[in-house]
């Protein structure tokens, strides 16, 4: 019974202290297992959009629990990932 989970963290950006998104996504062969298999995501603030390269003011993280995150097969959009204007998002 191999499941995925995907974990997310949020932190203090180190440019503008606004919150930034860590994630990564784990297995576990079954319920009672280790996770295995762990690739991280990246982090990146929703304010400014900075891409941090390390975790930011550790005192200040939330870490939120674990979530069971099933694949899903995404359209190919040729190598190109999408882009929505931050005006648009708060419509």
């Amino acid at each position: 019974m191999r499941k995925q989970y995907l974990h997310l963290s949020v932190y203090c950006c180190d440019r503008c202290d606004g919150p930034a998104v860590a994630g990564s996504l784990a297995v576990r062969e079954n319920e009672i297992s280790k996770e295995t298999d762990i690739r991280v995501v990246g982090e990146m603030c929703l304010s400014c959009g900075h891409r941090q390269k390390h975790t930011g003011n550790a005192k200040i993280a939330r870490h939120f629990l674990p979530v069971e995150w099933q694949p899903v097969t995404a359209p190919n959009h040729g190598g190109v990932t999408p882009y929505v204007e931050p005006d648009l998002v708060s419509r």
